[in-house]
Order: C-alpha cells, then sequence, then structure tokens
C-alpha cells in the first residue's frame, strides 16, 4: 500500500501507486487585479495545490525503491497539462507523477 492514504469524502480513501501523488488542486481566481469580477468560464485552473497523499517511491532496475521527494501536505505548483482530474464525491483531485512537479511551495 502506499505510505499514506488520504481519506477524501465519506469513506474512500486514496492511496496512489507507485511514483503518483494525488492533490487538490488551488481555487481560481474569481477577481481580477483591479475589482472585476470573472465568470466560470474565464477563469483559468490554477497550477498549484496541495498534496492529499503520496505513492510508495520509484522503483529503480535492481528493485530497490526510493522514496517520493515531496509529502502529504506539501504547497506545490506542477505543469500545466499534468495529470488527470477526477471526482469523488464532492471533491475534484488530480492524479500525476512526482515528475509533473515542479517546485514546493516554502
Amino acid at each position: 500500500m502506499a505510505k499514506k492514504a488520504a481519506k477524501a469524502s465519506g469513506d474512500v480513501k486514496l492511496a496512489p501507486l507507485g511514483d503518483r501523488i494525488v492533490l487538490k488542486r488551488a481555487a481560481a481566481e474569481t477577481k481580477t487585479a483591479g475589482g472585476i469580477v470573472l465568470p466560470d468560464s474565464a477563469t483559468d485552473k490554477p497550477q498549484r495545490g496541495e498534496i492529499v497523499a503520496v505513492g510508495e517511491g520509484h522503483v529503480k532496475n535492481n528493485g530497490t525503491r526510493v522514496a517520493l521527494t515531496v509529502q502529504p501536505g506539501d504547497q506545490v505548483i506542477f505543469s500545466s497539462y499534468a495529470g488527470d482530474e477526477f471526482k469523488v464525491g464532492d471533491e475534484t483531485y488530480v492524479l500525476m507523477r512526482e515528475s509533473d512537479v515542479l517546485a514546493v511551495i516554502a
């Protein structure tokens, strides 16, 4: 099993496999800097979010496992077309590989 399974809404637990992570995308901005309210169709999906679960890590050719460098709770920036979105209950999550993460926000 994965290092840490995140509890999603209800009794469903998310446990990514291997070098995959599950994150919750940050909320999109609904106002511009000038105060204009944007409709949902005009907002861009943010390329940052919070990790909610991580897999066990990479497996090398010799069979040893290398732990992931990100942990649940980390705020990260990821590439724009990374991962797949899915819904569990009312919540939307993104499943991606750790290599799609560009930076950890300190």
